[in-house]
């Protein structure tokens, strides 16, 4: 009978084999990257169309980006779901995806995914016909407020250009003119339809630029809208939003011009989303990914496989192993004491959307109002799931007056507070309340600033660059991980904090 220690070494050993073999063909064989200063920023785009069928034949018509502003496509893959599919070549490089059905009697979702890059710094956007603007149909009080605001802004301007930068800064003063605040009202505080009718009623061709604002990791994403402007010579860019000239580097065009992105005859109830992940690779090696998909039977089980919704939340699953073994270092080897084995590992979760500086600020913020709030609950010598649950809508609260609080004094990125998880931060206040009664405050702060040693040393492993891109690119690599682990799950000698205590014993 073999032994649980060579049990264990056996199978850490295959572990570790095995996840450097699988790592090192994708590496040699498919051409992915190791090292991540290898590559370029790809973005992977799917577009989610859900409907529901009603009677008759079903169409599903989408229209498709194209490579504009310096962005380029390099793939695409379309899911046809027993769906007839073809691809419509239109006018002015526009195309349109078709999905044809004779009937369907449930709830259908379509995909599109692409990958895009950025292969040129340039965004200008390229010629196209220039439109005689429509002046809108109003009313009569609509009109008279409009053309005042017309003529005014018109005196105010020097070209085109000009003219829409005002116009813009006029729609977005705190104390506006009774003009803008009724046609805003009148509106319904559309400011983009607002600024296109006034651009045609003052005889300037305008029209709607649609498209997707990129943030990692972003789901259920819908499309955002631009203001392009023929200035007499070029087309320029302005944002409703923030009343700024100029396309901003994350926006990626989908749709240039008038007409719907969806059209849809035999369904109902239809929406259009847009999941987001950012990978770290050379843009031949994705595009190769796409093309020998079956020469390599690998690729089947490869993150890029997924769809990308899914790709976005297991970017941020595969770095915890990583974190794991942070903390199996740091408690077996070197013998800090944390509060719990998890929590650390949570709060450098936390620590990555709100960065570090500001996720340390809150988190002593949080733990310290709760630990204060759980000494009065502890007079009242309630039952444990009651004294739970109350430290757990406190936290909720506490956490809700931090947000408004930084909200109101301009401070945006304490508003990630939320991403601390409730649960575990109320659940650390209750553990080391008990801590405090029967240990006392000295074994609270060891534990404290053991399981904070931790959780920041998990952060600064999780968020470097090399660590994310091996994740991602390799998850193969978590099984390497895993053998190490057992084999540290073995390990009984002394502990560093444990030599440093005994050192005068050695002398």
């Amino acid at each position: 009978m073999i032994n649980s220690r060579i049990q264990i070494t056996l199978i850490s050993g295959l572990l570790v084999a095995l996840g450097v073999g699988l790592t090192l063909y994708k590496a040699i064989s498919l051409n992915l990257p190791l090292l991540p200063g290898e590559y370029r920023e790809v973005w992977t785009v799917e577009s989610k169309t859900s409907f529901s069928p009603t009677d008759g034949p079903v169409n599903v018509g989408l229209r498709l980006p194209a490579s504009l502003a310096g962005w380029t496509i390099l793939d695409e893959h379309f899911v046809s779901s027993g769906f007839g599919f073809s691809i419509i070549e239109e006018p002015a490089t526009v195309s349109t995806a078709r999905w044809t059905r004779q009937s369907l009697d449930h709830p259908t979702t379509l995909y599109y995914k692409l990958q895009i890059y950025r292969a040129r710094a340039d965004r200008q956007l390229p010629d196209l016909e220039v439109e005689v603007p429509v002046p809108p149909l109003l009313e009569a009080d609509q009109q008279a407020a409009m053309d005042r605001v017309v003529q005014r802004i018109s005196k105010q301007s020097s070209d085109r250009e000009s003219f829409t930068l005002l116009l813009l800064q006029e729609l977005h003063r705190e104390s506006q003119d009774q003009d803008i605040e009724f046609l805003l009202s009148s509106y319904g505080n559309d400011s983009l339809t607002l600024m296109l009718h006034s651009l045609a009623s003052a005889d300037i061709p305008a029209h709607e630029l649609r498209g997707i604002e990129l943030e990692d990791g972003r789901r259920r994403q819908t499309l955002s809208s631009l203001l392009e402007v023929y200035s007499g010579e070029k087309w320029i860019v302005a944002d409703p939003k923030t009343a700024r000239l100029g396309l901003p580097d994350n926006f990626f065009i989908w749709q240039r011009g008038g007409g719907a992105v969806l059209n849809l005859t035999g369904g109902r109830n239809s929406s259009l989303e847009f999941a987001l992940v950012s990978n770290s690779l050379p843009a031949k090696a994705v595009l190769g990914m796409g093309q020998r998909a079956e020469e390599f039977a690998l690729l089947d089980f490869s993150i890029y496989t997924l769809p990308v919704e899914q790709q976005g939340i297991f970017k941020g699953l595969l770095l915890i192993p990583v974190a794991a073994l942070v903390v199996v270092v740091m408690r077996l080897l070197v013998g800090v004491k944390t509060s719990g084995t998890f929590m650390p590992i949570l709060i450098a979760l936390a620590f990555i959307q709100t960065t570090l500086l500001v996720g340390l600020i809150v988190f002593l913020a949080l733990i310290g109002s709760g630990l204060w709030i759980r000494s009065y609950l502890s007079r009242l010598n309630l039952l444990l799931v009651a004294r739970v649950a109350t430290v757990i809508i406190v936290v909720i609260l506490l956490m809700a007056a931090l947000a408004v609080t930084s909200y109101k004094l301009g401070l945006d990125q304490v508003l990630t507070v939320t991403f601390f998880p409730t649960v575990i931060v109320a659940w650390t206040i209750e553990r080391m309340s008990i801590l405090w009664e029967e240990e006392g405050g000295h074994e609270v702060l060891i534990q404290g600033s053991g399981s904070l040693l931790v959780a920041v040393l998990a952060y600064l492993a999780m968020s470097n660059r090399l660590v994310e891109h091996l994740t991602f690119n390799f998850p193969e690599l978590m099984l390497s991980l895993l053998g190490v682990i057992l084999l540290l799950g073995k390990y009984t000698g002394y502990r560093l904090s444990e030599l440093y205590r005994f050192r005068d014993m050695a002398s």
